[in-house]
């Protein structure tokens, strides 16, 4: 009976280490990358959702100048090149192209 309480001990000891990492930690995750291309007067995806610490690029892909703009963050207006931007603080974050923003070229990023 004392070797089967024994076993039994050694086992839930084993289980119980191999969950403190997973609880320790929250359950952590690797930072992504997600992108935004800009084309034809929008933002594809228009909405995005994310996970804080997570990055957005926007990439322009059109023959014409746009720029990102929200409370806090301004890309410079250009027709090629990208912008990247690290999400830290929970929240939703709507933007624009200033030039654009008449026509509809609005987005929002999701942060959870």
């Amino acid at each position: 009976m004392k070797r089967i309480r024994i076993g039994l001990l050694a086992a839930m000891a084993v289980a119980a280490v191999a969950l403190v990492p997973g609880v320790a930690f929250g359950g952590a995750r690797a930072a992504s990358s997600h992108t935004v291309t800009l084309h034809e007067f929008r933002f594809h995806p228009g909405t995005l959702t994310i996970n804080r610490g997570d990055t957005v690029k926007w990439v322009w892909h059109d023959a014409v100048e746009h720029n990102v703009s929200f409370h806090g963050f301004h890309s410079r207006t250009q027709v090629h090149g990208s912008y990247s931007v690290r999400f830290t603080h929970a929240g939703t974050f709507k933007y624009v192209c200033t030039i654009h923003v008449s026509e509809g070229m609005r987005g929002k990023i999701i942060v959870h």
